[in-house]
């Protein structure tokens, strides 16, 4: 009898054991890749150019000068640089750096007046233009799980334009800059541990009378995925969407690009 209830007393048990067992064995997946404090990256870039300035000079209004019709820019690949500080879980500091720079010679096909200077068409123009753009942000994420996130971004962008047009008659260089504050939002999302998708928007109009003699737009769509071999390294593909503007006084610019970019990242 005593034998026998002790073998009763111990298959009832068996399952409350396993079963507590089981629950306190929790199952974790971590993201490959989150656990870094400085992540820097270089992605690269193809898109074709869409440039448009003006420079007025002497009181004379400038023409609208588009880069690739008048002035025979082509396309080329480009790069940026991009640099994340993450002193800790929620918090981000971010730094790009995005240049461009275009040579190009040809003959014009129509008039157009640069910086005060009348340039005849037919007349041979070598072009040297260089757009540059820095940009310093702070990104905080709201909401931060194991497998995805979503925040804000902040940052500045100071864009550096200059503008070198030589010909036999004439040599005229124009500049300009424009620091443009933008904010935005960012979410990341892992489909499995090492792989991430990445969707990031960041913009502002700065209207014709917020300051005097000022205007200016920027736009900054950008899509990406990421595949992560280890917590230290990774590779990128992804899709962008830049427009700028500025009007500075009697000066203008316009810069559109869309690509696929693609790129790698290392962190520490």
């Amino acid at each position: 009898m005593a034998l026998g209830a002790f073998v009763m007393y111990s298959v009832l048990l068996m399952p409350v054991v396993a079963h507590a067992q089981y629950r306190a064995t929790a199952f974790q997946d971590p993201a490959t890749g989150e656990t870094y404090h400085v992540e820097g990256g270089m992605v690269f870039w193809n898109p074709p150019p869409d440039l448009r300035v003006s420079s007025e000079g002497l009181g004379i209004v400038g023409t609208e000068i588009d880069a690739v019709k008048d002035l025979g820019i082509e396309q080329k690949r480009i790069s940026e640089l991009r640099i994340v500080l993450r002193p800790a879980l929620k918090h981000k500091f971010r730094i790009n750096y995005l240049p461009m720079t275009y040579t190009a010679q040809s003959n014009l096909q129509r008039d157009i007046v640069f910086n005060g200077q009348r340039y005849s068409i037919n007349l041979p123009v070598s072009t040297q233009l260089s757009w540059k753009t820095w940009q310093l942000g702070y990104e905080y994420d709201f909401v931060h799980q194991e497998r995805w996130f979503v925040g804000f971004v902040a940052q500045l962008r100071a864009t550096d334009v200059s503008v070198d047009l030589a010909s036999p008659i004439a040599t005229e260089i124009a500049t300009a800059q424009a620091p443009i504050p933008t904010i935005g939002g960012i979410g990341r999302v892992y489909v499995v541990p090492n792989i991430s998708i990445t969707g990031e928007f960041g913009g502002i109009k700065l209207p014709d009378n917020a300051v005097k003699n000022a205007a200016a737009h920027y736009w900054d769509f950008d899509l990406y995925g990421t595949v992560n071999f280890n917590n230290y390294f990774g590779a990128q593909i992804g899709y962008r969407s830049l427009d700028v503007g500025y009007l500075i006084k009697k000066d203008s610019g316009t810069f559109k690009m869309r690509g696929i970019y693609f790129g790698g990242v290392a962190r520490y």
